[in-house]
């Protein structure tokens, strides 16, 4: 039994992964997007087509740990300073769209269908909220994230998940089901919800921080990504035990470490787990669209997805308006938004529990959600025309954070902190990166910002921002870097110059053919003024002290360059000086 089990694992597993690769690949070929591509791939391969994957609810409990992810990351790049300084978008714009799009389209529901109220509410006031899991991707993928629009994105989508908790509340008032014991009142819940947040606030500060901080002195990478998926799972199963969103207990515990120096490191970390568990997230909904539920009534599902769409894109354009945002970036915002999400199947689930709507009702508002989010991609592009600025008008990143940096300086010791002022003081925005803990906290303590992490890691640069950086300096030990490294590096993030610092001439040797704008050997100047200074100190004239200079760094390059040619660190020994001149001359004289 065990062994059958585990081979309809595995077979599960290669269709899923290899039709979802060949839908993805086309769909991005297409401009479509990869959450297209993913849909596609649950509805092929689903019940409802070609039934060769069974069982997408289990698949969707474990998939839903994709969006607990994705929110954790979101709340790493959200300081709480800054989460502060959008409050207004989050209590002000998110308040009004989940309240005014929740009644608009119950409204909708109870007119055109003949439902009860309850019902209306039970179904449109889900459909108000926009899907997480399909937004902050794409905004992502645009790198949009950190605008001003992405910003306000982000905030309703925060509201929204803020909003599960009464909507809850408000389906358990209605229940008709007498059978289902009664929750807790809703005053009660707010106050559980309330003392749990304060509760994952200091677990962040004094158990999370602390133990991150451990494993960083004790160098234990792998231990960073357990540590790092403990506690989004903790995070989210405090939340869940309370009846709440598993997403916001892992954007709370995100947020706690936004500003700790471990921020960049848990990205990457958890940024794989996060891809490969919400792409499966995507293709358990296409496995759940009940086609044969569309096929006995494709034009109401198809005239409600259509109704979902304009009475939802029209009041977040009009309550961007009212936000003072510019026509076509409220226009972009209410079709961003417009179609229903993740959660709405919760809480349909919920509301057909308390008999409030009917298992055909469920069916047919699960696919009416499908194929608004279907709908999004097809959106953006058709409209892309009208919501783009004119040229000169294109919005430009809030700033200066640590992301927006023009200056990745990687190794935070002696040297690089050298570098670091410098650029500083010459008003350049640096993300500094080190692995050195107890240097991290004494930098700190001197007012100095350093990120924890692997600098020598592709993805890692990446997360923190190379990508839109014009600098990349590494200011470690030459020892790390390899030139295959360096290739990858100048592949991935080809508008950044890299410059590196090496300990000595092997490091030069070995590096001289990879992609660097240059290379400094870190001893080799200051010796060279030490130098100056000693036979300034023996009372030689500035034109002798120049001449010795001249002659050592003539020397010094002719061995560099035969060095280079035949990649031996010991040819060229006739070029070291070993002896003064007048000594070398008069032995030759004397030969």
């Amino acid at each position: 039994m065990e062994e059958h089990a585990q081979a309809f694992l595995l077979r599960d597993g290669f269709l899923l992964l290899g039709t979802a690769l060949g839908f993805v690949l086309l769909f991005r070929r297409l401009g479509l997007g990869a959450t297209l591509g993913f849909l596609a791939t649950g509805a092929v391969l689903g019940p409802y087509v070609l039934n060769l994957v069974g069982d997408p609810e289990s698949k969707m409990g474990f998939a839903e740990l994709g969006i607990t992810l994705l929110l954790f990351i979101v709340g790493l790049e959200l300081a709480p300073g800054r989460l502060w300084r959008m409050r207004h978008e989050i209590f002000g714009l998110g308040l009004l769209q989940v309240v005014l799009c929740g009644l608009a389209i119950s409204g909708v529901i109870y007119v055109f269908t003949g439902f009860s109220p309850e019902a209306s509410l039970a179904l449109g006031l889900p459909l108000g909220l926009s899907s997480t899991a399909q937004v902050l991707p794409m905004l992502q993928s645009a790198g949009r994230l950190h605008t001003s629009f992405g910003e306000r994105s982000f905030a309703v989508l925060l509201f929204q998940d803020l909003s599960i908790i009464p909507l809850i509340t408000i389906i358990a008032a209605m229940n008709r089901n007498p059978a289902l014991p009664e929750g807790p009142p809703g005053w009660l819940l707010g106050l559980e919800t309330i003392a749990a947040i304060i509760g994952l606030i200091l677990a962040g500060r004094f158990v999370i921080r602390p133990v991150f901080r451990l494993i960083g002195n004790l160098g234990e990478r792998e231990m960073f990504v357990f540590a790092a998926l403990f506690t989004v799972m903790a995070s989210g199963a405090l939340m869940q035990a309370l009846g709440l969103s598993t997403a916001l207990g892992a954007f709370i515990a995100g947020v706690m470490l936004a500003d700790s120096p471990y921020r960049h490191e848990l990205e990457a970390d958890v940024e794989p787990f996060r891809a490969i568990l919400l792409g499966l997230f995507f293709m358990s909904v296409g496995m759940l669209l009940d086609l044969s539920a569309i096929a006995e009534r494709p034009l109401f599902v198809v005239a409600m997805a259509l109704a979902l769409i304009a009475v939802k894109s029209g009041i977040i354009f009009l309550l961007g308006l009212a936000f003072r945002m510019e026509w076509r970036s409220a226009l972009a915002l209410g079709l961003l938004l417009s179609q229903g999400g993740e959660f709405a199947f919760v809480l349909f689930a919920q509301a057909s529990t308390a008999m409030l709507i009917s298992a055909e009702a469920t069916s047919l508002f699960s696919a009416i959600v499908t194929l608004s989010m279907v709908t999004t991609p097809f959106l953006m592009m058709a409209t892309r025309g009208i919501r783009e600025r004119p040229e000169g008008r294109k919005e430009v990143r809030d700033g200066p954070d640590a992301d927006g940096a023009k200056a990745i300086i990687v190794g935070y010791g002696r040297f690089g902190q050298t570098v670091a002022q410098m650029l500083i003081a010459a008003d350049i925005e640096v993300t500094l990166i080190d692995t050195d803990i107890e240097m991290i906290d004494v930098a700190r303590s001197f007012g100095a910002q350093v990120w924890f992490g692997d600098g020598t890691r592709v993805d890692l640069l990446r997360q923190a921002g190379a990508a839109d950086a014009e600098l990349i300096v590494f200011c470690i030990d030459g020892d790390q870097l390899t030139e295959a490294f360096l290739q990858a590096v100048h592949q991935a993030f080809p508008d950044a110059q890299i410059h590196a610092r090496v300990f000595d001439r092997r490091a030069l040797v070995r590096l001289k053919d990879a992609p660097l704008a240059s290379l400094s050997r870190e001893v080799l100047e200051s010796a060279v003024v030490l130098a100056r200074r000693a036979l300034k100190g023996l009372d030689m004239g500035l034109a002798d002290i120049d001449r010795a200079e001249k002659i050592y760094r003539k020397s010094d390059k002719e061995r560099l360059t035969l060095q280079y040619e035949t990649g031996d660190i010991e040819a060229a020994r006739e070029h070291i000086i070993t002896q003064p001149r007048r000594r070398s001359r008069r032995k030759k004289e004397e030969d």
